[in-house]
């Protein structure tokens, strides 16, 4: 972690994490897209996601979450900085000449050997069949289904634990505490992602929200009695409502809102421990 020294309010908190690792500062142009920002607003031009808005100007990495290139051994050119993800990520080149961006893991480096193979060597950054990982090790970048690329355990710092393999399911401790079945025959890559010291991160400012396309919640007891259920009162009111609610009087704390049908629910082993 990088600290600064207290020559500003803001920076006296103000914590950073220390980009040593990074080795290219320019992302390659073939692998980089605009994404156009929308602040959070529907084809209307109506806010339906608040508190968006704003921020610096971003280039979207074009991340390859399947690495489909079987069988062919690709070397890493360099680590770099993505600014629509927590965690930083590898610009590899295959024997092949081709190019992609992967999530690079805590212990990768320059000149690095992978390779995605349904049988591999254990070996961080490899990329290999769930069947095919002994239990105990450390795996991210997860496909749910088959041949659809990576979709959980993505960002920075985070691994799932391999704790057993039975009946055609592999049991994974999630970061979240949970313990869930996912089909065997799903591809992982091995290691813990990179940059575990993004969690320690302190803004210092509220500016720094700002930078990153945040903008400003307000409490609902601050508002107009028309705006929230919490608003209106003389001085600092109470709630003034049974149950707490949302924007738009939904019943929240406490209200269970995952489906109990949902299909993946017999997946899940034990839920994460509040």
């Amino acid at each position: 972690m990088k600290q600064y020294s207290p020559t500003t309010p803001s920076r006296r908190h103000m914590t950073t994490v220390d980009y040593g690792v990074i080795t290219h500062s320019k992302p390659l142009k073939s692998l980089t897209t605009r994404i156009k920002s929308h602040s959070g607003r529907n084809s209307q031009g109506r806010v339906t996601v608040r508190h968006q808005g704003g921020g610096n100007k971003k280039l979207y990495r074009l991340v390859d979450f399947k690495q489909h290139e079987f069988n062919i051994p690709a070397k890493v050119e360099g680590i770099e900085y993505d600014p629509y993800r927590t965690a930083f990520i590898a610009r590899i080149v295959y024997s092949n000449g081709k190019r992609s961006y992967i999530l690079a893991t805590n212990t990768m480096k320059i000149g690095d050997q992978l390779i995605t193979s349904e049988k591999a060597s254990i070996k961080d950054g490899n990329r290999m069949m769930l069947k095919n990982i002994p239990v105990g090790y450390m795996v991210h970048n997860v496909e749910l289904s088959a041949g659809r690329g990576g979709q959980i355990i993505r960002s920075a710092g985070n691994y799932a634990e391999i704790l057993a393999h039975d009946s055609g399911f592999t049991t994974l401790k999630m970061p979240s505490g949970e313990v869930r079945k996912v089909m065997s025959n799903n591809y992982a890559s091995l290691g813990q992602i990179s940059n575990p010291d993004y969690a320690l991160t302190t803004g210092g400012k509220a500016g720094h929200s700002r930078w990153l396309g945040i903008r400003p919640t307000v409490r609902g007891s601050a508002m107009n009695p028309v705006d929230h259920p919490y608003g209106g009162g003389e001085g600092k009111a109470q709630r003034g409502t049974r149950r707490p609610k949302t924007l738009w009087g939904k019943i929240t704390g406490g209200r269970k809102t995952r489906n109990k049908n949902k299909y993946s629910s017999r997946l899940i082993v034990s839920r994460r421990k509040k």
